[in-house]
């Protein structure tokens, strides 16, 4: 699989053992050492006052933040890149990331290793799926990043990623005010192809799909690849682990497997963005919105998780361990540096792009990893509607940066 980062090796001997490498040297000693004191704060504290379950998956969304940041692993800039230019790389280590978390999920969805019980991610297909799904991929190119890609960039620093989270919570409040009108349009309910024809076809079934799409995006890109950095000196596996970059098939393997452990730890998929929609209706509430009235919040557990603490809440947990992860990543790689210069169009694609990417989180029942990543691996069609029309949602979204003066025209003789 072609990695679409630079991971060239040379003909220079490794850092001898007992010589501190450039890594050490680079790295943001005081950044890291407050990253690492804030992690292991946070999971203590969440071991002692809700369990030790709750801990562990914060950590779990560390080692997610690491893993996006290191191998600068984000769904929204791969697609930019194929929709203008038809480079490949990204989309299709999207590609491979979604055959192997189904390998992993299908068997335990499907019953098939006892002792392990885990729910899929299923939501109904309706209207709701599909305007959803196309507002967040417009979202995606207008805001710079998709659910996951605002978490690491935030964790990176980046101050325009900031205000792309705080319209993201604002949009995902609003809408969990209106998801009740959408949810009463047309929709054909849940539909799992593993409760249909059973875990084994449903499986050969998705990864005969999925590599037919790998082999068109690698067709439609004819060859194209995210250029190389210029090769540098090879080093230690351990060093690469610890200072990045990844190459993004590390990254494959890394989110592949942390999105399993979420699995078998939280007893369903990895999700990201329930919580934004948490914490503005808390915010709402502080503030003396009567919240508790709205059909969303009024029953199941998104009413008990508006009782409770964030910390109680799976979601917000992993976010913020999420964001401290890549905060960890972006400071031992010596990259942790927030910019200090905001344009016009990008303050103004970031506020419409976030409230485009919360609201449509909400109407579609996730976002690239909740509803995306882990609906297929959970085999279910309301992953693969999300995929349609998410992407044709970034093929606006494209365009709309054009509008905006964000990306240059592309020539496409080049």
């Amino acid at each position: 699989m072609s990695t679409g980062t630079s991971d060239t090796t040379s003909t220079s001997e490794p850092a001898p053992l007992g010589r501190v490498p450039a890594g050490f040297a680079a790295a943001d000693k005081g950044v890291a050492a407050a990253a690492l004191i804030a992690l292991g704060a946070i999971a203590l504290l969440v071991r002692a006052d809700i369990s030790a379950q709750k801990a562990a998956l914060f950590l779990i969304g560390a080692g997610l933040g690491i893993s996006l940041y290191h191998a600068a692993f984000g769904f929204t800039g791969g697609w930019r890149r194929f929709i203008r230019e038809r480079q490949s790389d990204g989309i299709t280590a999207h590609l491979w990331l979604l055959m192997l978390t189904a390998a992993l999920f299908f068997p335990i969805l499907g019953g098939a290793i006892p002792g392990i019980k885990a729910s899929a991610a299923l939501a109904p297909v309706g209207v709701s799926v599909i305007v959803g799904a196309f507002l967040f991929g417009i979202g995606m190119q207008l805001g710079g990043g998709c659910g996951s890609g605002t978490l690491f960039t935030v964790g990176g620093g980046h101050v325009r990623m900031l205000i792309t989270l705080a319209f993201f919570i604002v949009g995902a409040t609003v809408g969990s005010a209106h998801l009740h009108w959408w949810l009463a349009l047309p929709n054909i309910g849940r539909v799992s192809f593993i409760e249909a024809v059973g875990w084994v076809p449903a499986l050969a079934g998705q990864i005969a799909v999925l590599v037919a799409l790998m082999a068109l995006v690698r067709w439609i890109g004819r060859g194209r690849t995210q250029r190389a950095a210029s090769a540098e000196p090879a080093r230690p596996l351990w060093h690469r682990l610890l200072f990045g970059p990844w190459p993004l098939w590390w990254g494959v393997l890394a989110l592949a497997g942390f999105n399993l452990a979420t699995l078998l730890v939280a007893g369903h998929p990895w999700s990201i963005t329930f919580a934004f929609g948490l914490w503005g209706a808390k915010i709402w509430a502080a503030l003396g919105g009567d919240v508790a009235s709205w059909p969303y919040w009024s029953a199941g557990y998104p009413a008990r998780a508006l009782d409770r603490s964030v910390l109680a809440d799976t979601t917000s947990l992993m976010d913020f361990g999420i964001i401290l992860g890549a905060l960890l990543a972006a400071a031992l790689a010596g990259k942790f540096a927030p910019e200090g210069e905001l344009r016009w169009n990008g303050l103004v694609s970031a506020v419409i792009g976030g409230l485009l990417l919360g609201y449509g989180a909400r109407l579609a029942f996730g976002c690239n990893i909740g509803a995306l990543l882990a609906g297929i691996a959970s085999g279910s069609l309301h992953g693969w509607v999300w995929f349609a029309f998410g992407f044709l949602g970034n093929v606006v979204g494209v365009y709309g940066r054009r509008l905006l003066a964000m990306d240059a025209p592309v020539r496409r003789g080049s």
